[in-house]
């Protein structure tokens, strides 16, 4: 706590006097040659910034493009796609912020999502702030130089984000643009399989145990290795799901580039609404994700994705996915629920989703046989 504190100070400190230093003399620029990305999302979020990733570099492919990046996600860009060079930051960890620091001096930088990270950029030194309009406190936005509404019509979050720089759509997602990151190797099924990864942020994602259980059943029957994964942590629970150890499971085993290994030689992923999806989505891997509480439409594929053999299974205006926020901001159009278990204790709409949901999908994608 006392280091988070003191790091949020001298952010503070360093804004506020690069802000009245630079006071009635900022511009928005027209070739930047330093871009900053400023956030410290979760795993899928930090992923659906490939947009503005790609679009950045369309625009600017000579620009240097720094991206603040959780120290767990950054393995994941070891390799620089796009030329992004991902820096592990952590705002309770003062050290990243010092290797951040170092960096400093940006001609622009992009603030997606928690606009309480404009204050990072102007410790940094960004010449101009780009970040969506809205955000509470207020405070949040008070070191933004452009702020952005979030669009009227749905939309997904990578384009919504990529949106915030003017100018056309980047191209649409092809794999070879993100280069595999280098990973400890591990043993591999030796005949096809498919990765069943259950876990989830939170228990109203989770799907039936016995729906799993019948699910890896299905696969098994039609000649697929069936894998269990999960987060660290996660082990007990894919417990519950398969008590007999019918399948192997790899939860809380491997790092974020060893996951991307797996999933990308698997025949198939299926998973809830959550990071390993997208991660599904970037290595081009046949993949199903079950939206309950969540936005098939804000995670869906949308334009940067449409290539993607991406495949949503949700219910349709399921009563209590009534809320309309997104990042803090109330959007018209977004329907999705973030309430908590303590709110609700049965994730009724993660239950309506049913067997020959899925595995009719599955058909779609895999054919009717092995």
């Amino acid at each position: 706590m006392a280091s988070r504190f003191s790091s949020r100070v001298k952010i503070i400190t360093l804004a506020l006097w690069n802000s009245f230093a630079t006071l009635g003399r900022r511009k928005s620029p027209t070739e930047p040659k330093r871009i900053l990305i400023a956030h410290h999302l979760l795993l899928g979020d930090t992923l659906m910034l490939t947009p503005l990733l790609a679009k950045l570099r369309e625009q600017y492919p000579a620009a240097e493009i720094i991206m603040a990046t959780p120290k767990a996600i950054a393995p994941l860009y070891e390799k620089q796609p796009y030329g992004v060079k991902a820096i592990p930051f952590d705002p309770r960890d003062p050290a990243t912020f010092q290797i951040l620091f170092a960096l400093r001096g940006f001609d622009l930088a992009i603030v997606p999502g928690d606009n309480r990270h404009s204050w990072l950029a102007r410790a940094l030194g960004a010449k101009w702030v780009i970040a969506h309009a809205a955000d509470h406190p207020a405070y949040k936005n008070w070191a933004v130089d452009t702020l952005i509404p979030y669009p009227d019509l749905p939309a997904t979050w990578g384009d919504m984000v990529a949106a915030l720089m003017p100018g056309k759509p980047p191209e649409a997602y092809r794999p070879a643009d993100w280069p595999s990151p280098a990973y400890t190797p591990f043993q591999l099924p030796n005949r096809p399989y498919c990765v069943l990864h259950v876990g989830a942020s939170s228990p109203l994602k989770h799907w039936d145990n016995t729906k799993w259980l019948a699910l890896a059943e299905y696969l098994s029957n039609r000649g697929y290795q069936v894998i269990w994964s999960g987060g660290k942590g996660e082990e007990k629970y894919i417990a519950t799901i398969d008590p007999e150890q019918k399948f192997p499971s790899c939860a809380g085993q491997l790092t974020l580039p060893q996951m991307w290994h797996l999933i990308k030689n698997a025949a198939l992923l299926v998973c809830p609404d959550t990071g390993i999806a997208h991660l599904g989505r970037l290595v081009n891997a046949p993949t199903i994700t079950l939206f309950g509480p969540g936005s098939d439409v804000i995670c869906g594929k949308g334009e940067f994705w449409s290539n993607s053999p991406y495949h949503a299974v949700t219910i349709e205006d399921f009563p209590c996915r009534n809320q309309q926020k997104l990042f803090r901001r109330e959007i018209s159009w977004v329907r999705r629920c973030g309430r908590s278990t303590k709110e609700c204790n049965t994730p009724q709409c993660m239950h309506a989703i049913t067997l020959p949901d899925v595995t009719n999908l599955i058909t779609e994608i895999l054919g009717s046989t092995q």
